[in-house]
């Protein structure tokens, strides 16, 4: 009975938080719950961690860097696409860079942000498994009820990063005689935490003005983000450039992996050949 009563509470508490989700994204693919999502979720994150390693336990690691090449230079392109998606549909076409509120209307502007909620990043690191755990869900639900206005400001910023950090991937994929044109990488990492200060410091504008917009939890979920992610680089930076040249062997382990397939999210100093 007691359980009964408990499902019962839940069930009233998810259709009063689901009235508020945006029409216009009801029907969408993944998006009328977050169950769906979160099986999927709860699949890649058993094949990463167990299914996958299990798999390639005893076979040959794959020759990927035709796919590499192909892959970064892919996301180049998407990226420098969402960042124009996302300029004209708000931010350099009237958003403030204040509080600016979601725009809940059929008009062009007000739809055409939907089409740059979207997060393309791939290896496999405690910092990946990390984020794109939790990253679906954050923007199922910036996607179902947010699509739009300040929440979205951190989302440019990514995909202005990713403009950068995966060019650098690209070219080193290409292989040895490319390395000469890659002098800049280690200041891909300070690229990162100027950022992570900028989310945090737009998003924090929220806590010290008299702002409309319309679900708080999405500013406290981007400003944990930022600070999080700040904090991580922060940390990254003291043990890789200003302790010693040698960096701990947990972030050896994931500078080397990911420089050698030339993509990750987030770490973007490579120490390997140094």
């Amino acid at each position: 009975m007691e359980f009964d009563n408990i499902k019962s509470s839940a069930a009233l508490i998810y259709d009063e938080f689901i009235q508020n989700a945006d029409r216009r994204t009801a029907t969408w693919f993944l998006m009328s719950s977050p169950l769906p999502q979160a099986l999927v979720i709860a699949v890649y994150i058993y094949f990463v961690t167990s299914l996958g390693p299990r798999i390639m336990e005893n076979r040959k690691a794959f020759d990927l860097k035709g796919v590499l090449i192909v892959y970064n230079f892919s996301v180049v392109a998407l990226s420098l696409y969402m960042c124009y998606e996302f300029v004209m549909s708000g931010w350099g076409t009237g958003y403030t860079f204040h509080c600016d509120p979601v725009d809940y209307s059929d008009s062009p502007q007000g739809v055409r942000i939907f089409f740059v909620l979207r997060k393309k990043n791939s290896q496999v690191t405690f910092l990946h498994v990390y984020h794109h755990s939790i990253m679906p869900f954050t923007w199922w639900f910036g996607v179902r009820f947010s699509a739009g206005g300040m929440g979205t400001f951190h989302a440019l910023l990514n995909c202005i990063v990713h403009v950068i950090m995966y060019t650098y991937y690209g070219l080193t994929a290409l292989g040895p005689n490319y390395q000469k044109y890659l002098w800049w990488k280690k200041y891909l990492t300070t690229i990162q935490l100027i950022q992570f200060v900028m989310v945090t410091s737009h998003i924090s504008q929220y806590f010290f003005m008299d702002c409309s917009y319309q679900f708080p939890i999405f500013v406290y979920i981007i400003a944990s983000y930022g600070l999080i992610f700040l904090f991580l680089f922060l940390n990254f930076w003291y043990h890789a450039y200003t302790k010693g040249k040698r960096l701990p062997k947990v972030l050896q382990n994931q500078t080397w992996a990911h420089h050698s397939n030339g993509v990750m999210n987030g770490n973007a100093s490579h120490e390997k050949d140094e």
